[in-house]
């Protein structure tokens, strides 16, 4: 389970380092950086994925995502006595992104390059990548080290070098995950891998959801939800159908769900009191039928380490919130969940789950900051030094 994340000069989160728990529920109004917060997670994902780099240049680039205030806003600032304005930079431009676990914390630092004549000159580079273990960064827990090009791995109370020509657009987990030559890097590789990330599913006429598919065991349900009536089935078969039938009736009194084949192809059908005849997935309204895919996609037979929704109350009746903040208490018992939400009502409901954890971000000086968050009740979080 991730206990801390920790982001610094990306966006409007120029210094935030925010404590996390077993379900954990990101509020705040409009603009207050709960879409920054949420994608500078998706960052961190990317670095185990296809690169973070690539995912920064799909943003615009280093220069249109790091933080576009002062270096440091002095309390005269802040108070309106003189305009915040900045003066010369005394540290490299730098955008660090990191987390600490039950196990293995991570930071990455990235920035700009040494200035060149290349057609890239504006390409982000990893200046800096650290794996330690246990809550947060110390002298004496730090497993995996690099700068630059150069990787160290701790071996007994030495250091052997892993690697040297390491490539600056690329992680740790693109160039050493070996199981051997450095077991830790390929361990959180696999954990990053692992964590689910779930925005809009498509309810539209022509979503996927809603036509036939051909069928095979589906364990985890796709991000487009392609294979609701597969991961239903598979969910049946091999996970906890009472919870399915439960979740239903939860939802929608005296309704069932089932699965049909056609042609060799899955579908589903929706059984409601009072109708004749059952719906297919093409007849279900688009709460209804994004309602089902979220069930489908919280009661997966294979939980993830951390499931991440992002505004899961989008296109769903007020009503059905409060059986959604339920279905999503349910999952947290397997897996840790973070929800992003502005329903007020959903937000009530998971709330009033026991060891919820509320995230409240607001704005202050234009820098995202964690309501009620001091000096003394923060996280202890130290970056790598470059």
């Amino acid at each position: 389970m991730l206990a801390t994340l920790a982001v610094a000069h990306y966006r409007s989160l120029h210094e935030l380092v925010v404590p996390l728990a077993q379900l954990n529920v990101v509020t705040g109004a409009n603009g207050s950086g709960k879409s920054s917060l949420y994608r500078a997670l998706r960052l961190l994902a990317e670095t185990a994925q296809e690169g973070v780099v690539p995912a920064l240049v799909r943003e615009g680039g280093l220069d249109s995502t790091l933080w576009a205030g002062p270096e440091a806003i002095s309390d005269r600032m802040r108070r309106g006595e003189v305009p915040i304005e900045d003066g010369p930079r005394r540290k490299p431009v730098s955008l660090k992104l990191g987390f600490a676990g039950d196990d293995f914390g991570y930071a990455i630092d990235l920035g700009l390059p040494t200035p060149s004549q290349s057609l890239f000159a504006r390409d982000p580079e990893i200046k800096r990548e650290a794996i330690w273990s246990g809550p947060f960064l110390r002298q004496g827990n730090l497993l995996v080290d690099r700068r630059g090009p150069l990787v160290r791995v701790r071996e007994g109370e030495g250091w052997r070098v892993a690697g040297e020509h390491l490539g600056a657009y690329e992680t740790l987990f693109a160039q050493l995950a070996d199981p051997h030559n450095a077991p830790e890097v390929l361990q959180l590789r696999e954990t990053i891998r692992g964590w689910r990330f779930y925005d809009h599913f498509r309810a539209d006429a022509d979503a996927p959801a809603r036509l036939p598919q051909l069928g095979t065991r589906t364990p985890v349900l796709s991000h487009d939800g392609h294979d609701l009536a597969a991961a239903w089935a598979t969910i049946r078969e091999i996970g906890d159908g009472a919870a399915l039938d439960a979740a239903v009736a939860d939802a929608f009194p005296g309704a069932r769900v089932a699965v049909v084949v056609e042609g060799g192809r899955l579908s589903l059908e929706f059984r409601q009191h009072g109708l004749l005849r059952p719906l297919s997935a093409a007849e279900l309204s688009d709460g209804t039928l994004r309602y089902l895919l979220w069930i489908a996609a919280l009661l997966t037979p294979r939980p993830p380490p951390l499931m991440v929704l992002n505004e899961p109350e989008t296109s769903l009746h007020p009503d059905l919130l409060p059986a959604l903040a339920r279905l999503i208490g349910l999952a947290s018992r397997r897996t840790q969940v973070w929800v992003v939400s502005h329903a007020s009502r959903l937000i009530a409901a998971l709330e009033e789950i026991p060891d919820c954890n509320p995230i409240g971000l607001v704005k202050q000086d234009s820098q995202t900051r964690i309501d009620g968050q001091g000096m003394l009740n923060a996280p202890v979080w130290h970056w790598p030094e470059r």
